[in-house]
């Protein structure tokens, strides 16, 4: 596997990681909804996981991501539609797919031959 594509996997586990440490252990919709610096700080990563996986399409669009193309197109929408984002979504995706996401990351990274 190229090293950048390495790289960019790196990036999607350490803001995977970031959202779970802005949550804490005590993840509670309520908080996140109103908290606007919580809210904004897992949307900037939100970004970031989808900029690295448009990246690693571009470099082999065979890497073995689930939903790798909703994850750069939600990344679009974050990013181009700030005053849409509906806080339920994004709080479903943190609940239901990210842990599935970071879990395919790592097994990616493990196996980086």
């Amino acid at each position: 596997m190229p090293i950048e594509i390495q790289k960019y996997l790196f990036d999607i586990k350490r803001s995977i990681d970031s959202i779970f440490e802005y949550l804490g252990d005590n993840r509670d919709f309520f908080v996140y909804q109103s908290n606007k610096l919580l809210r904004r700080g897992v949307e900037r990563e939100l970004e970031i996981i989808g900029e690295a996986a448009s990246k690693i399409l571009r470099i082999d669009a065979s890497i073995k991501i689930e939903n790798a193309r909703r994850i750069v197109d939600l990344r679009n929408f974050v990013i181009h539609n700030y005053d849409k984002v509906d806080d339920t979504i994004i709080w479903g995706i943190i609940s239901g797919h990210l842990p599935l996401l970071k879990e395919q990351v790592e097994e990616l990274l493990e196996d980086k031959d």
